[in-house]
């Protein structure tokens, strides 16, 4: 990191405004040799100079300097943000200048990724960064600010505290027996440390669920057999026109996505095929891509007519979501029943006419009621938000139910440190005490450039 990397941190494109960020040892040096103003190598840090960019004589711009210097900055070394005027051609050749002056292109993320290596932030932070950047709604905000805060940080630190203390007390028997003042560290005291911060893993895993949830929103599949009005439920949910619907069975062969914000969490809408037996090969195509979607889905709405028997594919398909968060929506309700509601019995059920509204607002509220929208706090969000770490995670709680295993098993306690070893080495990576270059590199390739 010896270099100085120089990249665009606005989205190109006519704007007011554009900002082209330098850092590292000759971010002032290299922005000294392009500016037309106070000398920013003499000036204090964290202030603002009036002055042009200029290519030898030629004014390239009319410009607003910040310099901030090491290390009170996000990278930790020299920073220089140059405010430019908005605009695709201004922006590239100020930043051109740079790089012709001795500044590299900073590769997607490598100012955060900086902020990281030089003990600015950990990488449930850095997460956090990405988050904010993408958050779609207050809730996503309000999760990633806790992530920048380090109050998640804090969460693993204090699980890798308590394991670190636990292991202490095991180094101190196996290297020290002959010292009668120690406390010998046996499987009935090991045990209820143990328990303590398996209950804390838990905890954070199951809470993590709102945290996935907030980030990502939720996967929401309509399924059921041609002409029973999941088209319909989508532009009603939708309140616009976004599938087309008729009255021929197998209009809709392909899928048709929307979103809708429900309680400041998103439902990523999914409209599939009707499922039913066919000979025609592209339905049969969108057959197979609904019931694959099914299967991948956080919920799936099972449309049924109301004023139709069950048929065969609709009992398969109800075995198929039962282990899922699922609900039936018995749609039609304006119509005679010929339903057998027996049939039903022990699924979530919401009995709605979908073309004249009637059961919208029952729906959503049992949307809610299943992902207990209203029990997420806007206040505590400490949750772990990314795949990585809640991986990690997962796999400290499996090493730390093997020592569990060890130790009705009577395992000698030297056996048992390198388990509890890893699960302080699988905290770690979470915050990134502990990590793989490679790791680091694929994390932070996922970030914008310039950021």
């Amino acid at each position: 990191m010896e270099d100085t990397i120089a990249a665009i941190s606005t989205a190109l494109g006519v704007g007011a405004i554009s900002i082209i960020r330098v850092s590292g040892t000759e971010a002032l040096e290299i922005v000294h040799k392009i500016f037309k103003g106070p000398d920013v190598r003499q000036v204090p840090s964290h202030t603002i100079h009036y002055g042009h960019i200029i290519d030898n004589e030629e004014i390239v711009d009319e410009v607003l300097v910040s310099v901030m210097r090491a290390p009170r900055t996000f990278t930790v070394e020299d920073v220089v943000e140059i405010n430019a005027h908005g605009g695709i051609a201004t922006t590239n050749r100020i930043l051109e200048l740079l790089l012709s002056q001795g500044c590299r292109l900073a590769e997607p993320g490598e100012f955060t990724k900086r902020a990281f290596l030089n003990g600015r932030i950990d990488l449930t932070q850095a997460e956090g960064v990405m988050d904010l950047i993408e958050a779609k709604t207050e809730k996503a905000r309000t999760l990633a600010v806790q992530q920048l805060d380090g109050k998640v940080s804090e969460l693993i630190k204090n699980l890798r505290q308590k394991i670190l203390e636990i292991l202490a007390n095991i180094e101190v028997n196996i290297d020290y027996p002959e010292y009668e003042d120690i406390v010998e560290f046996t499987n009935e005291m090991l045990c209820p440390n143990l328990e303590m911060v398996k209950k804390e893993i838990h905890r954070i895993l199951k809470e993590s669920e709102n945290g996935k949830i907030i980030r990502e929103g939720i996967k929401t599949v309509i399924i059921g057999k041609p002409n029973v009005g999941k088209s319909s439920l989508l532009n009603a949910l939708l309140n616009e026109d976004k599938a087309i619907v008729t009255d021929i069975e197998g209009t809709t062969r392909d899928t048709v996505e929307g979103i809708v914000r429900l309680d400041g969490i998103i439902l990523h809408m999914i409209d599939t095929a009707g499922i039913r037996e066919t000979t025609d090969v592209v339905e049969r195509i969108g057959v197979n891509k609904s019931i694959e979607l099914m299967k991948q889905a956080d919920l799936v709405l099972f449309v049924l007519n109301n004023h139709d028997e069950l048929t065969e594919e609709e009992l398969e398909l109800l075995k198929e979501i039962e282990s899922k968060n699922h609900i039936l929506i018995i749609n039609k309700q304006d119509l005679e029943n010929h339903l057998d509601l027996t049939e039903l019995e022990g699924h979530p059920c919401i009995k709605m006419s979908i073309s004249e509204k009637f059961g919208l607002e029952e729906l959503k509220a049992k949307i809610k009621e299943i992902f207990q929208l209203e029990k997420i706090e806007m206040e505590d969000m400490t949750y772990l938000t990314s795949a990585r770490s809640i991986s990690l995670l997962k796999q400290a709680l499996t090493s730390l139910e093997e020592v569990e295993q060890g130790l009705h098993q009577q395992l000698p306690m030297d056996m048992l440190e390198i388990d509890l070893k890893n699960i302080w080495n699988k905290l770690g990576e979470i915050i990134g005490e502990t990590y793989e270059e490679e790791l680091i590199d694929q994390l932070f390739s996922q970030f914008c450039l310039g950021k």
